[in-house]
């Protein structure tokens, strides 16, 4: 099914900003309303020279108001949502998780009525962290137990568990995608691959918690987005679709390629203080995804690492515009006050 206007919530932030993107440049037909409240990680640098420019509309508004989101339907009148406006750092929500409950919770909770109310499809974009730490080494199925062990993870299975159980309760179109971790341009400066990069090029310490084995999976924001898109045109109500990379990496070992590719010294590296409740591994298993929906990431880690290092030390404008009070409050609140590990 072809949707005309899809409106993106979050879009002004990094994954919301790459799906629209991919959505404008391979579909001369849509059109597209960003609905961004701009907090810390939504920028309205990331809305500049969009595809099909033309086609997209910017409204600021907060998910979790019933009157903006109400406003926004009204003025736009979308066929589909897909839902990424979300608070995501994990620091953050240990430092304060109400606004991870207003957003992820509650937010997820009025957009799903307006869907419901308007009778039109809603995406909403979760995480792989919802599933906790995969300590025995396996990947998480779509039927695994959800076992969050920080309070983002926890709003996210929350925001999860509601779209699941409108779809059962109401049959409402509503299907749940879940990726592991995404990289690429236009990230918030906090998340580890930019700020490991911008320190890195700054001379400045770059801070690991723990021991730095701690592995991840990384996916390419625009694989992620390819993959959204497909779950929007050919997903299943009620369904939990998964996109993954299956390139897992330490948080040691992405921080010794960046030092590498912006010519740091490798003595920038610095151990601290580990996060509390740490999860050591996480891993998806799409290969349901793969198969229903025919889609694989095609980008391959290391050039795309690369080439999104070199965007960052490439666009010190954006870097500045982004990385604000905010970015300074949160690294001294996190990192800097933090001891050796």
């Amino acid at each position: 099914m072809a949707h005309q206007r899809v409106l993106v919530t979050g879009a002004a932030g990094f994954i919301g900003n790459a799906f629209l993107r991919r959505l404008l440049e391979t579909d001369a037909d849509v059109q597209a309303m960003t609905l961004d409240a701009l907090t810390y990680a939504g920028h309205r640098e990331n809305l500049e020279d969009l595809p099909g420019a033309a086609r997209h509309v910017f409204r600021q508004g907060d998910v979790a108001s019933a009157e903006d989101v109400a406003a926004a339907f009204a003025a736009f009148q979308p066929d589909a949502v897909v839902h990424l406006a979300a608070e995501t750092h994990v620091d953050r929500s240990i430092l304060d998780p109400a606004p991870f409950m207003r957003t992820n919770v509650h937010g997820t909770q009025v957009l799903l009525d307006a869907c419901r109310a308007a009778g039109i499809r809603m995406v909403l974009v979760s995480t792989d962290e919802v599933y906790g730490d995969r300590e025995d080494g396996t990947a998480a199925t779509p039927d695994s137990p959800l076992r969050p062990s920080n309070p983002y993870a926890a709003t996210k299975a929350a925001g999860d568990l509601l779209a699941l159980a409108a779809h059962r309760t109401h049959g409402q179109d509503v299907l749940v995608t879940r990726c592991t971790n995404n990289f690429g341009p236009r990230q918030t400066p906090e998340k580890l691959i930019p700020l490991m990069t911008l320190r890195a090029q700054a001379g400045k310490r770059l801070p690991i918690y723990g021991d730095g084995l701690q592995r991840r999976d990384w996916l390419h924001g625009d694989d992620h987005a390819d993959g959204l898109l497909a779950a929007l045109a050919r997903g299943a109500p009620g369904r939990v679709y998964q996109f993954a990379g299956g390139r897992g990496r330490t948080n040691l070992a992405i921080v010794q390629a960046i030092l590498a590719l912006a010519g740091g010294a490798p003595t920038q590296i610095e151990h601290v203080g580990d996060r509390p409740g740490h999860d050591r591994y996480y891993a998806l298993d799409d290969a349901a995804t793969r198969a229903e929906l025919a889609w694989a990431p095609t980008r391959d880690f290391e050039p795309a690492l690369e080439a999104t290092v070199a965007w960052y030390l490439a666009n010190p404008a954006w870097c500045r515009a982004v990385a604000g009070e905010g970015l300074r409050t949160f690294l001294e609140a996190n990192y800097e006050a933090r001891g050796p590990a």
